[in-house]
């Protein structure tokens, strides 16, 4: 957070506001979850995500929570305005189910259950929405490459959730916004497979069985076991504790391991 004034006593209001801020955003209830969501199973950090699962004590708490605070306006801004124009078709349905909770895996265990809140369902044109605002930068690599690997699997699980709820959709849309002084919208979609959405939750279930297996909790040495990912955003993880020796107290990050393995590699 950067706080300044035009004098010592707006300076003051700033830092007070801008705290508030910071600290609202900690009570959310998107910051207070910690159960495993449809956002979180396509990450490609297998320890990220094994911390997440074991609830494991948060290091890297001092982020920014502004674009997560823009980005959760701009849902509530969006679910108004399709409430506005709610309509209801022929079959007596309403049209959109706007932000409503969809339930990607039945189970009596935490780890077996996933569900989560579809941003938008379209009924008559069978699509379902996924809004995620962006900074330019990230809109101009998703316009070129597509969406993350992480992104396309939560848009398949989202759409497997309508599926289960007795409506597949025929694609999966996700609608890129960038956060500047101009509208830039950028759109990826395509047909719904439930494939997608299976492969990664069989991929969720290796994860907790070597979770299981590893005991880490028991034997902290054994984080070490659990890869990381070239692809993984080390630095906006909650886990990431520069130059860690001790995995259970945080990770190093991605790329630092890499480096030391080669290093290791050329010693030897």
């Amino acid at each position: 957070m950067i706080a300044t004034g035009s004098d010592e006593y707006s300076e003051h209001l700033a830092e007070r506001i801008g705290q508030f801020i910071v600290d609202s955003d900690a009570n959310s209830p998107r910051s207070l979850q910690s159960a495993i969501g449809p956002s979180d199973v396509g990450e490609p950090c297998e320890r990220q995500l094994s911390y997440r699962i074991h609830d494991w004590p948060q290091v890297n708490t001092r982020h920014d929570p502004i674009a997560a605070v823009i980005g959760t306006g701009f849902h509530m801004w969006m679910a108004e305005k399709f409430e506005a124009r709610q309509t209801t078709l022929a079959n007596g349905q309403p049209r959109y189910r706007i932000e409503e909770r969809v339930t990607v895996r039945e189970g009596s265990t935490p780890n077996a259950a996933l569900a989560g809140s579809s941003d938008l369902f379209d009924r008559l044109t069978a699509l379902n929405y996924d809004w995620k605002l962006v900074g330019l930068s990230s809109l101009d690599k998703y316009r070129r490459q597509g969406p993350s690997q992480k992104y396309r699997i939560q848009a398949h699980l989202y759409g497997l959730g309508q599926e289960n709820a007795g409506q597949p959709p025929s694609r999966v849309v996700v609608v890129f916004i960038a956060r500047y002084h101009e509208l830039r919208v950028h759109v990826w979609s395509e047909p719904y497979d439930k494939q997608i959405a299976l492969d990664a939750l069989a991929r969720l279930d290796r994860i907790y069985q070597r979770i299981y297996d590893l005991n880490p909790e028991a034997h902290p040495e054994r984080w070490s076991q659990i890869p990381t990912d070239k692809a993984a955003n080390c630095r906006f993880c909650p886990w990431l504790k520069p130059g860690s020796a001790d995995l259970s107290q945080g990770c190093p990050g991605a790329q630092t391991e890499a480096k030391s393995s080669q290093l290791e590699a050329l010693i030897a």
